[in-house]
């Protein structure tokens, strides 16, 4: 054990110097993951919160055929543009984003809406512009349909009908998410950010003590050193781990500082981020480390060049967080056998800490064991790799 420490220290030491490991592991995980992270969801809440409230402009199309609704739109901060456009045109100027969304009034509209018939109304919008026609298209039809629904009541009421006779039913939503949970929905990006800045922080290392050393033409020389060979990359990928240690906790760290300065209170969420759910998030990805390091040292040992193994190796670390991928669209919940699978079940497990929530005992026990099992058996396999004459070729 004394032989691998020495190891250990030997390679953790010699990278302080190298200036790849250290912005890797100091400076691109733990200062632009946060930043980038915060000016998203700043933009994401800025954008949710003034949608809303802001004025936007609608094209329309047969607009003097209904001047009372025009005048209900405008009194929502909805500035009224009038186009000549049919039907074709205005698929094609919604398609080519000339207009965000088109509202056409057909010619019948005064006549049908005047003899209490339905009055129908086109609304053009691209449901692939997310961030643009879509939400303006959907304010437009929220307006609509609520004035629709007030219209509705008031001609039932002056026919002598009570409206309430039209709803048997009256469903109340009642909604049990806590400022923390809606926090951490916003913020499962998180954990794709954590795991990945943690990889990254090892990843130059784990280049550079296996690939590296064969480049430079001393993977030789540190063969012949009187110790078992498999110590010496087991020094070697502990000392990997370590980096991938320091990445994580700054990340996290920088994190829960830069989290701090998003006003999500304004929109009725809070983050459940302090010192102890930064600890906690650092002990439940801890044992991630091992899997990554080691996985990464494998991978690295099949090269000959340092740019090889960086080639491969940017492939490789998507492998860890490939499962994260699936959460949305399979809408995968937490399970026991979820829980076995490495990153995944980091992700549950970062995501309840979010949310305010205590994970269980029994699910961090086999998030731990599994992926320390998992990397430890990859471990084993760097150091049968390294006792082949064959690792020398």
């Amino acid at each position: 054990m004394r032989s691998i420490f020495l190891v250990f220290a030997k390679e953790f030491l010699e990278n302080l110097r190298d200036r790849r490991t250290i912005m890797a592991a100091l400076v691109f995980g733990p200062v632009l993951g946060p930043i980038m992270l915060a000016a998203l969801l700043q933009i994401s809440t800025s954008r949710g919160g003034d949608s809303l409230d802001e004025p936007m402009t609608l094209a329309v199309v047969g607009s003097q055929y209904a001047p009372q609704l025009m005048g209900l739109l405008e009194s929502r901060d909805i500035t009224i543009k009038p186009v000549e456009l049919d039907e074709v045109q205005a698929r094609r100027a919604v398609r080519e984003r000339e207009h965000a969304t088109v509202l056409r009034v057909p010619e019948h509209f005064a006549t049908r809406f005047a003899n209490a018939a339905p009055a129908p109304l086109q609304l053009f919008v691209d449901a692939s512009d997310r961030f643009g026609g879509f939400k303006e298209a959907e304010r437009v039809r929220g307006v609509l349909e609520r004035y629709g629904t007030e219209l509705g009541q008031t001609r039932l009421l002056v026919r002598g009908v009570d409206p309430l006779l039209l709803a048997p039913i009256v469903v109340q939503p009642v909604d049990v998410s806590t400022p923390a949970s809606r926090a951490a929905l916003m913020l499962g990006i998180l954990s794709y950010l954590v795991i990945f800045a943690m990889l990254m922080g090892g990843m130059y290392l784990a280049i550079d003590s296996t690939a590296g050393e064969r480049e430079r033409g001393s993977l030789e020389a540190l063969l012949t050193m009187p110790l078992p060979r498999s110590y010496l990359i087991y020094g070697k990928i502990l000392a990997t781990s370590a980096y991938m240690l320091i990445a994580v906790s700054l990340t996290v760290a920088a994190c829960t500082v830069t989290l701090q300065f998003i006003r999500l209170e304004e929109f009725g969420m809070s983050i459940a981020l302090g010192p102890v759910s930064a600890l906690l998030i650092v002990l439940f990805v801890s044992p991630l480390i091992l899997f990554g390091a080691s996985l990464m040292t494998v991978v690295a040992s099949f090269t000959r060049s340092f740019r090889e193994a960086q080639s491969y190796l940017g492939m490789v670390i998507s492998v860890p967080t490939l499962p994260l991928a699936f959460i949305g669209v399979l809408g995968l919940t937490p399970t026991a056998w979820l829980y076995m699978v490495p990153s995944l079940s980091q992700h549950f497990l970062l995501t309840q800490v979010l949310r305010g929530e205590t994970p269980s005992i029994l699910n961090v026990l086999i998030s731990a064991s599994v992926s320390l099992t998992i990397g430890m058996i990859l471990a084993w396999v760097a150091g049968r790799l390294y006792e082949r004459e064959a690792i020398l070729g």
